[in-house]
């Protein structure tokens, strides 16, 4: 019996088989979803094994609380537009305008999950000089879009005291700023670790979860963007 026990723990820790200790199975349905959807959903369950899909999973919940309080915004935006269209705009007050400046920075900021996502193939791979200038190039242009969107906020005929276009505008571009700047931050932080001897050799988690922040970064100024800049007054 000892003998037999001393036989699983070997096989176990050699990851021949594992056991699923979760409650629910999602082996059997996980298999079933696009490739590209499996990397979000932990594989095999139990506690030793694809730490990176359970890390995935992890931090794919959390994207999804944080596109609740975006949701969040979103509507209650849409209701005040609704029920105030009449007085929405001040006088003398314009809104915030479709200018040339926010059609290039939207334009970066989105071309930039085409940049993100190569950046991470490589990494997989093991390119370390593609990755790194993919993904410095990525800083650039997540860097150049704050700068524009304070460059903006400076030349607005309103401000966040502007009646309800003030504080709708400055808290969504805002709340949206503030992620960019986090998105930026961990790209700089995954970009230094790179150059640490043998750092990811043990897994990439986090470049893959900055690579998917940003694409919900993107995602989420898709909408802010045609509620903002094209739904007119």
């Amino acid at each position: 019996m000892q003998r037999r026990i001393f036989q699983l723990r070997n096989i176990q820790q050699s990851g021949s088989i594992h056991i699923d200790e979760s409650p629910i199975r999602f082996e059997r349905w996980r298999r079933r979803l696009p490739n590209w959807l499996q990397r979000f959903l932990p594989s095999g369950g139990g506690s030793h094994e694809d730490h990176h899909g359970k890390g995935m999973f992890g931090f794919t919940v959390f994207l999804l609380s944080e596109s609740l309080i975006f949701l969040s915004f979103i509507l209650i935006y849409i209701a005040l537009r609704t029920t105030h269209s009449k007085d929405w705009l001040p006088p003398g007050v314009s809104g915030p305008e479709l200018s040339r400046a926010v059609i290039i920075s939207t334009v970066v900021l989105l071309s930039s999950s085409f940049v993100i996502q190569p950046a991470e193939n490589a990494l997989k791979r093991g390119r370390l000089n593609k990755f790194r200038w993919l993904w410095l190039i990525t800083i650039a242009m997540g860097t150049y879009f704050l700068i524009n969107v304070l460059i903006e906020w400076k030349n607005l005929d309103f401000k966040l005291t502007t009646g309800l276009v003030g504080s709708t505008f400055y808290l969504l571009t805002g709340f949206h700023g503030l992620h960019v700047l986090t998105g930026v931050i961990l790209q700089i932080i995954m970009l230094v670790r790179s150059f640490i001897p043998s750092n990811y050799n043990k897994g990439h988690f986090g470049a893959s979860a900055t690579t998917l922040f940003w694409h919900f970064v993107d995602v989420i100024w898709v909408f802010l963007f045609s509620l903002l800049y094209l739904w007119k007054a």
